[in-house]
C-alpha cells in the first residue's frame, strides 16, 4: 500500500513529467536481498526513494532503521543505480522542483 507520500509523488510526476517514462514501483534491485526502491527507472538505473517519518522518529532515522538504510543505497551505488531521496518537506514544499531533479537525472 502506498504512503500519504508516495502518491503524492506518483500523481506529481504523471502530471509534472507526462512526457517521461513511467516508473516501476517497488523494484526489487539486490536480490536475493528484498531491498526495494519505492520508484525506479531500471533502464536508466536510476531510482527515487520518499523518506517517511523524517519529523516523528520513523524507521528511517532511528539508528537501526538508518543503518539498514545506509547499507541499502551503498549498494545500489555500487551496483550503478543512481538514486534520489526526498522527504515530505521536500515534497510539500516543492513537489515540482523534486520531479524537475528526476526529469534531469533521467535525460542525464
Amino acid at each position: 500500500m502506498d504512503s500519504e507520500l508516495e502518491t503524492l509523488f506518483a500523481r506529481g510526476f504523471s502530471l509534472l513529467a507526462p512526457e517521461a517514462p513511467a516508473p516501476v514501483r517497488e523494484y526489487p534491485f539486490a536480490p536475493p536481498r528484498r531491498w526495494r526502491f519505492d520508484f525506479a527507472w531500471p533502464e536508466a538505473r536510476a531510482a527515487v526513494e520518499i523518506e517517511g517519518g523524517v519529523w516523528t522518529r520513523g524507521r528511517h532515522t532511528r539508528g537501526s532503521g538508518y543503518g539498514e538504510d545506509c547499507a541499502k543505497y551503498n549498494a545500489a551505488v555500487l551496483n550503478g543505480w543512481r538514486v534520489l531521496r526526498f522527504t515530505g518537506d521536500m515534497l510539500h514544499g516543492d513537489l515540482g522542483a523534486c520531479i524537475a531533479q528526476v526529469v534531469a537525472l533521467l535525460d542525464g
